[in-house]
């Protein structure tokens, strides 16, 4: 029976035989507190509301009141950065979204207390017109036509008052034509343009019948009243267009590109990072894949822990710096927990070497025998006992 022997150069089991070995290799898809980024919606309907999302399940919408209880939490566990999504059901809704921006409206509110609690926590604002607009679009329509240039003085509006309120980031997840720079313009003269950071939804993706967008029409309450957004949203299949779409944003001054939704479309983000690898480049797990990857492992087809974190690390190895994602606050936690965990590990690995140099250590006459560090002072020794002998090199 003959076999085959491989070349040396084909070994390959060596370099990743190890854990160390292992997360070397996979050090750029790495996933850390801040490459992860919580969407959180904030409602008006009681300043105490807890309300679950009956289609994200595990997520809900906050009063102003839960919201610093609930970030209290995350913060705790290493959260960095959240994106505000307002869910305004007392004021009534027109065509150009006013009360998006009302002062006492729970975008500006929330903006307003995290930021007074939190100063360090990196906040974004989500910057559109269709929670708050009466179509459910996201632009301003004019004899049943949009009107693109409307729209984006309205949405320069939206997100200069979100920066006054102390918004860190605002993020236009609109898709019109000419809107970052309208946007740029606006912080610029207020004298914002070299604080507050824009990233842009530039290759935002219109979800067929809403299979990955459904969920979150249901949460801020932002479905349209008809038609579609096929008009300003991507066909799925256009990555041309969407390069075109980053490079129009980027040309008009966004500071970090976006890609929605993200698992469908990693082809999209690496081609996105390989294009603008000078941009930090987000990428959204949109609440369809949430409650795929969620219902999945409810149904005991998938482990929960290990499908999310393959789609996380499918990101980060694609190119996206960011992550938005709902599964934030459990990530968090599953990574503390695994901090603890190799913390113990080395805790109880440092014990048992203490013991047994201990154990290893013969006193004689003035001097120690160690089978490890060999003949030296009896000083020395008990240092050694100790397990102080790292102020020992030249022993080891």
């Amino acid at each position: 029976m003959s076999s085959y022997e491989p070349p040396v150069g084909h070994i390959l089991q060596s370099s990743f035989g190890h854990g160390v070995l292992r997360e070397l290799s996979a050090f750029e898809s790495k996933i850390s507190p801040v490459n992860l980024m919580l969407p959180l919606f904030v409602t008006n309907s009681s300043p105490d509301a807890l309300e679950p999302i009956n289609a994200l399940p595990g997520v809900s919408r906050y009063g102003v009141n839960n919201v610093l209880p609930f970030l209290s939490q995350q913060v705790e566990k290493g959260l960095r950065s959240i994106i505000i999504f307002g869910v305004d059901v007392k004021n009534t809704k027109d065509k150009v979204g006013s009360s998006a921006d009302n002062d006492m409206g729970p975008t500006i509110e929330a903006i307003k207390i995290i930021k007074a609690k939190y100063p360090q926590l990196w906040v974004a604002a989500d910057v559109c017109i269709c929670p708050f607009s009466d179509t459910g679009h996201c632009a301003i329509f004019e004899d049943g036509h949009m009107d693109n240039q409307k729209s984006i003085d309205r949405l320069a509006e939206i997100a200069s008052n979100y920066a006054l309120a102390g918004a860190d980031c605002v993020a236009p997840s609109d898709m019109m034509d000419g809107r970052i720079g309208a946007i740029k313009s606006k912080l610029r003269e207020l004298k914002l343009g070299s604080r507050v950071a824009v990233m842009s939804y530039s290759a935002k993706f219109c979800s067929g019948s809403c299979p990955y967008y459904g969920p979150f029409r249901e949460a801020a309450g932002s479905a349209p009243k008809f038609g579609d957004r096929r008009n300003y949203q991507l066909p799925p299949g256009a990555s041309n267009l969407a390069m075109r779409c980053n490079s129009r944003d980027v040309g008009e001054g966004a500071d970090i590109l976006m890609v929605k939704p993200a698992g469908a479309y990693l082809d999209i983000i690496y081609r996105t990072k390989q294009e603008h690898p000078n941009f930090p480049v987000a990428a959204y797990q949109v609440s369809g894949e949430y409650a795929l990857l969620f219902h999945g492992a409810k149904a005991g087809a998938i482990d929960l822990k290990r499908g999310v974190l393959e789609s996380l690390t499918a990101c980060r190895r694609a190119g996206a710096e960011l992550i938005l994602s709902y599964f934030t606050p459990q990530v968090l936690q599953w990574l503390d927990d695994d901090e603890k965990a190799i913390r113990a590990a080395q805790a109880k690995e440092t014990m048992k070497n203490t013991a047994y140099h201990h154990i290893l250590i013969k006193k004689t006459s003035g001097w120690i025998d160690s089978k490890r560090y060999g003949r030296m002072p009896a000083w020395e020794g008990r240092a050694v006992a100790l397990h102080i002998s790292d102020h020992l090199p030249k022993y080891r």
